[in-house]
């Protein structure tokens, strides 16, 4: 039901309006009724009406002022200005602040009526597609994890960045201009996958706290933190140094677990991302046994021993490149054995989820059962399901489906029990005709064909 306001200084108008309304529109509106603008304010303020019928000409504020200040706090609401020929030139200055709509007094029940439907119309129209796009939302929310590690490895492990990565990056909205990388890296982990999940998205969280980034998943005993430099290039608000502090006191304070906090330096460009990250891998894995924070700035300039003693090395630009390559040559072998160790428990977890979906499948394709239900059942977004399903078993969860139900509709049909109709509701169709359709596509003839031929075939063997 839509809130409708009428405002008129005339109470035979407010009376006229309302029954032509009611009559009209009945269980269509709350009507709520202001003798004056001053009124009209308080109850627009209070009730948040959806359409405003506004006469033009009223004792203290008048209705333009009101529909001004209205406009200003309500700017989605249906403005209806209502004026007598006398007041039509005031038209114009409505028109300035928004209002689309008049009826001149005194208007017919057709016209307002009219009027009401076409606004009631585009109200719906609105909040359908508000829906739709809070729909899109929360799919985007869903969906955002997994763009966001998707691009995160691309960044870790290849060396080239293509055009799926730009795709990518502008669907979470990432910067590709430069910026650095921090890793968490633990001595060990919680062996229970909810545990480490849980971990995961508090570690998730705070980093999104510090500003806009991407966050990696967990890869073996560390994750990747990538935070873009600002719109001009340069260094971002937050420090990678004041970042990679309020990480490292964070997770042991609130985690419980002790971590190594390693961040890279600030480079230009898709490749200085990656660059950064093996950079920020490097001075993780300088942290000591006892966790803690490691710039790898510092470690261009001095060289600190995992005993916790420290060695001057030479800050001439030669030193520093070997610094660079000494880190590559370091943390290349530990990341790839990670991130293989990662994708075979994936890869795991992945068959061991398809698993679980397709007995669900088998148990429950004679109902009515979507995608979205079978992903909720296996714990898996329907995204990444639909993606998979189609990479380990061969063939869509449509056609999987479909194939399950034919089988079953084919042995019902040669056991010659039950009626066409009745196979068609008891392997999940709810149309005959659709099943027919759908048959004949998979078998090339048509079930009262296939209901023929078996029994021949039948005929000729007895």
């Amino acid at each position: 039901m839509y809130r409708l306001l009428i405002a008129d200084d005339e109470a035979l108008e407010r009376e006229g309006l309302e029954w032509i309304v009611r009559r009209a529109m009945p269980d269509t509106f709350q009507m709520i009724f202001a003798e004056n603008g001053r009124r009209a304010l308080e109850l627009a303020d209070e009730h948040r009406p959806h359409i405003i019928f506004m006469d033009i000409h009223m004792p203290g504020i008048q209705g333009l002022e009101a529909l001004r200040l209205i406009r200003e706090r309500m700017p989605d609401t249906k403005l209806v200005l209502v004026t007598a020929y006398d007041y039509f030139a005031y038209a114009q200055e409505a028109v300035a602040i928004g209002v689309k709509e008049y009826i001149v007094k005194p208007a017919g029940r057709e016209q307002i009526t009219s009027l009401l439907q076409r606004l009631v119309q585009e109200l719906d129209s609105e909040k359908q597609a508000r829906s739709e796009r809070l729909q899109l939302m929360d799919r985007l929310s869903e969906l955002e994890p997994i763009m966001e590690n998707e691009l995160a490895l691309m960044f870790m492990v290849d060396q080239i960045i293509g055009a799926e990565a730009e795709q990518l990056a502008e669907w979470i909205s990432f910067p590709l201009d430069g910026g650095f990388a921090v890793v968490a890296a633990w001595a060990e982990l919680p062996p229970d996958q909810k545990e480490r999940r849980a971990l995961f998205e508090e570690v998730r969280a705070f980093a999104k706290s510090l500003g806009p980034c991407l966050v990696s998943s967990i890869i073996d005993r560390h994750m990747a933190l990538f935070f873009p430099a600002s719109k001009q290039g340069s260094a971002p608000a937050t420090s990678a140094a004041t970042i990679g502090e309020r990480l490292a006191e964070w997770t042991a304070d609130r985690l419980g677990h002790s971590a190594s906090i390693g961040v890279g330096v600030l480079h230009a460009d898709i490749e200085g991302l990656r660059r950064s990250y093996v950079e920020a891998v490097f001075a993780s894995s300088c942290c000591g046994s006892g966790g803690g924070l490691c710039l790898f700035a510092d470690l261009q300039r001095s060289s600190p021993a995992r005993d916790g003693g420290t060695a001057a090395i030479s800050s001439d630009v030669g030193a520093a490149d070997s610094q660079d390559a000494h880190a590559d040559e370091a943390t290349n072998e530990y990341v790839l054995s990670a991130l293989r160790r990662s994708r075979e428990m994936r890869e795991h977890q992945t068959i061991s989820a398809l698993d679980r979906a397709r007995r669900y499948i088998e148990s429950r394709y004679t109902e009515e059962l979507s995608l979205e239900e079978v992903a909720d059942h296996v714990h898996l977004n329907s995204f990444y399901l639909s993606k998979v399903f189609k990479q380990y078993v061969g063939e869509t969860f449509i056609d999987y489906l479909t194939s399950l139900r034919i089988k079953r509709a084919k042995q019902l049909i040669d056991e010659e029990a039950l009626s066409l109709k009745e196979i068609c509701f008891e392997v999940g169709y709810k149309d005959p005709n659709y099943f027919s359709r759908v048959f004949k596509k998979v078998t090339g003839v048509t079930p009262s064909d296939y209901r023929t031929n078996s029994s021949k075939g039948s005929d000729s063997q007895g």
